[in-house]
Order: structure tokens, then C-alpha cells, then sequence
């Protein structure tokens, strides 16, 4: 009986859509592991990350922006608020509207999750030399910009 490990890999293992696949599960769990070590998720990230490149914003421009559909917004706001580390204010434009802002702890955590991404994008990509990331970078970017112009939306990533 032949042992499990010397068995040639079935046909699809090496298909790009099957790699592809298997690794983002790989990299989601890496990412999800680091964020969840310093009390985060994906979106928490995503939404800091959004307030520290743009500024404070609505609701609606911060889902725009970052990619995070509104029936999400409101609890990842919620957990960040209980948190301190974004703050709602009313618009002064329009009352009705709450202008979302990045606080100091805002800031400190959002240096936490980079240097815990920036560790696991490192786990992820250990076997590859810094040239080989950089392409692969470049590689699966222009794979997603080609597919979300022809779908028009960005599939959600980290949640």
C-alpha cells in the first residue's frame, strides 16, 4: 500500500484556481490568528485603515471606501466605539449624519494589527524571496483589477 505523502498529486492540485484557493484559506487564517492576538477582526482593520489614509467621514463614505457593506458598518463602528478607538459626532452639515473619527488609541491599534499583518504576510510568503513577493504582488493585483472591472465589486477579504 502506497503511503499518503508519496501519492502524486491529483490532477486539480495544481490547477491556479485550486492553488489560489488553498492559500487564501492559508492567509485568511494567518490574518484572522494575528488580528484576533490583539482583540480585532479584518474589518477593524479595514475601517482604522480607512480613517488613518482619508479622515473622518460618514458611514457611508467609510463603507465606500473600505469596501465594508453597510449591514456590517454599524456593528464594526459599534465595536470600535465601546472600544475608544473611533468616535461618532454629529455632521455639522447635516445633523442627521454622525462623522466617524480616528482616536489617539484609534491610531495605537491600528500600528498593533499592521505589525501583526506585516508578520503574518511574512509567515504566508516565507519560502519566497523579496522579488518573488513583489511579483506575486503584482501578479494577483492585476488578477483582481481585471476581474472586478468586469464584475464592477471587489469581493470582501477580511472580515
Amino acid at each position: 500500500m502506497q503511503n499518503p505523502s508519496e501519492t502524486p498529486p491529483g490532477r486539480w492540485e495544481r490547477l491556479p484556481s485550486w492553488l489560489l484557493t488553498q492559500t487564501a484559506g492559508h492567509a485568511h487564517r494567518l490574518v484572522a490568528d494575528g488580528f484576533s492576538s490583539v482583540g480585532a477582526r479584518g474589518y477593524h482593520y479595514r475601517l482604522l485603515a480607512t480613517l488613518d489614509d482619508f479622515g473622518p467621514a460618514s458611514q457611508a463614505t467609510l463603507g465606500r471606501r473600505s469596501g465594508i457593506h453597510a449591514s456590517d458598518m454599524v456593528a464594526t463602528i459599534n465595536e470600535l466605539a465601546d472600544r475608544e478607538l473611533v468616535e461618532r459626532a454629529p455632521d455639522p452639515a447635516d445633523r442627521r449624519r454622525n462623522i466617524i473619527s480616528l482616536t489617539d488609541a484609534g491610531k495605537q491599534q491600528l500600528r498593533r494589527l499592521e505589525k501583526r499583518l506585516a508578520e503574518r504576510q511574512d509567515e504566508l510568503l516565507a519560502p519566497l524571496s523579496p522579488e518573488e513577493r513583489q511579483r506575486l504582488t503584482e501578479l494577483l493585483s492585476r488578477l483582481l483589477d481585471h476581474h472586478n472591472q468586469r464584475t464592477g465589486t471587489p469581493e470582501e477579504p477580511w472580515s
